[in-house]
């Protein structure tokens, strides 16, 4: 389940050193009067890591639109208003995991300070979406030393432009539309996994500041365990929307900068591969 955790937009990425030089992978795609970069990014950096180089700088430097995943409200209530109300006939969350990942559930919800029926009455998906802010803030990862949020104060100290792909609420609402099997099977990933996420989160930052795409395709490939109709979900689907509109997009002049999630970008089902399948030519600049 490690994609899943990266996919939900909440990563608990952790390196314990940083590289020499930092060189993440960037794509381009241009029509005409129209240059798009395709940025990977990781949503949440230990403070300080350091990964603008020159060719980057020069891309975020030359771009008048930022495009993120989704804008997120900066207003709290607002956001709250998003998640559904308590619901008391749920069952407790303890028992919407296997026997097996109970104790492990209740000594993550012990340690985050939380209690079982806080989460009782939550949706599994959005009980999730607890466990994980729990574990990065454990974890002591920085979400505001992400990429995203670098440019997006990059951006808007300069006056530009800044759009999203998804809305909050469109994005909030593919796990709620999930089954409730593939609810528990998202929540028991992330209990099962929390032991190697400092490991996994090594492996995912390295593989992403070195720009090595094979290797993050790696990563992807490795969740075995996530199930087909989540892979389609959570990757091709939203992949696939993206792709459409970065093809369409090529019709307005401009320079825009797209930064998703770096697993979007990476292995078979990519943003990139989907453009060329459309015929749209990549051309990677870092």
């Amino acid at each position: 389940m490690r994609f899943l955790r990266r996919a939900l937009a909440i990563l608990l990425a952790i390196l314990s050193a940083q590289p020499a030089l930092a060189a993440p992978a960037l794509w381009k795609i241009a029509h005409d009067n129209t240059t798009i970069y395709l940025f990977g990014t990781i949503h949440a950096l230990p403070p300080g890591y350091k990964w603008q180089g020159p060719t980057l700088e020069k891309a975020f430097a030359s771009a008048d639109t930022l495009v993120i995943e989704t804008l997120i409200d900066k207003d709290p209530q607002a956001i709250a208003r998003l998640f559904p109300s308590p619901d008391p006939t749920l069952p407790p969350i303890l028992q919407r995991v296997p026997e097996k990942s109970r104790a492990p559930l209740a000594a993550m919800i012990a340690k985050a300070g939380l209690g079982a029926n806080q989460l009782d009455q939550m949706p599994t998906w959005q009980a999730a979406f607890m466990m994980m802010g729990a574990m990065m803030r454990d974890l002591g990862v920085d979400r505001g030393s992400g990429v995203e949020q670098t440019l997006d104060k990059r951006f808007t100290t300069a006056t530009k432009r800044i759009e999203g792909l998804e809305t909050t609420s469109q994005q909030l609402g593919y796990f709620a539309a999930l089954s409730e099997a593939d609810q528990r099977e998202l929540l028991t990933g992330l209990v099962d996994g929390s032991g190697d996420a400092k490991t996994d989160y090594a492996k995912m930052i390295a593989a992403w500041s070195s720009g090595d795409e094979k290797a993050l395709a790696q990563v992807v490939a490795d969740d075995e365990d996530l199930s087909p109709h989540l892979r389609d979900v959570l990757l091709k689907e939203r992949n696939a929307n993206w792709a459409k509109w970065l093809k369409a997009r090529l019709d307005r002049p401009g320079t825009v900068l797209v930064a998703v999630g770096a697993g979007h970008l990476a292995g078979p089902m990519s943003v990139q591969k989907m453009l060329e399948s459309a015929g749209v030519k990549v051309e990677r600049v870092q």
